[in-house]
């Protein structure tokens, strides 16, 4: 059994739309996995098929039913199944690709989102940008207990400033942990020492997690390309982020 994704858009939620929708469904002999409002006018289904074939015929016969187009069929990404799990979209900013948006109501779709990418082995760099006590620290930490992983601070303000300049044998267990790098902290007050702890970190076949890229891209000779992505974290949704008197040390 193959899983898709469909999702569409209702333009008049009439009576007996749904009921349309899974007769077409039933009719095909597809099976519907998960259902989901995931925004005010927009369904998500996960579904199981034996053939791509079924899902070509679908896509032919939604064109069909008025008052929907369709607007995703196709195999389930994990933004697809983080919809459907907490009913929403995750926000991208598709001038910065690599950039996903949250505000401090979405902080349980934020933990899984960077959960579910820790849980993957190797080498990957997380950045979360935000202003002060938005949450961005105890999201990745809640994200590392999601995956199942130990979070190591190389730098931080968490409970008190923490400058790291060597770790301990167990610390470099390349498999159950996440590295956390405050991208102020590190590079505003901390000494050669710690930036040659940071750049062997950096290094690691490990995910590693930046908080505050910006001020670490401007400050160090890393450019935006080490990041595989790029999260934003805001109390509101228009809340500007700055570095506003953070610049000195």
């Amino acid at each position: 059994m193959e899983e898709w994704y469909l999702e569409y858009h209702i333009h008049r939620d009439r009576f007996g739309l749904m009921g349309d929708i899974a007769s077409v469904l039933g009719m095909l002999s597809i099976n519907i996995v998960t259902l989901s409002g995931v925004e005010e006018r927009k369904r998500g289904f996960l579904l199981q098929t034996e053939s791509p074939l079924q899902m070509e015929v679908l896509q032919a016969l939604l064109r069909q039913v008025t008052n929907i187009t369709v607007t995703a069929l196709r195999p389930p990404t994990l933004l697809d199944r983080l919809a459907l799990r907490h009913g929403r979209l995750i926000e991208r900013d598709y001038g910065e690709y690599k950039t996903y948006k949250f505000t401090r109501n979405d902080l349980g779709i934020l933990v899984d989102f960077m959960g579910e990418h820790l849980k993957a082995s190797g080498h990957q760099v997380m950045g979360i940008r935000g202003m002060p006590r938005v949450g961005k620290t105890e999201s990745v930490v809640a994200a590392s207990v999601y995956a199942g992983k130990h979070w190591t601070f190389v730098s931080s303000t968490l409970l008190k400033q923490t400058i790291r300049t060597d770790l301990d044998e167990d610390e470099f267990n390349l498999e159950d942990h996440v590295y956390i790098i405050d991208g102020i902290v590190s590079t505003l007050r901390g000494n050669e020492d710690h930036m040659r702890l940071v750049r062997r970190i950096l290094r690691l076949n490990a995910p590693k997690i930046i908080e505050h890229p910006d001020m670490f891209v401007q400050r160090t000779e890393f450019q935006w390309n080490i990041f595989d992505r790029i999260i934003e974290l805001r109390n509101q949704s228009d809340e500007e982020i700055t570095y506003d008197g953070l610049h000195q040390p």
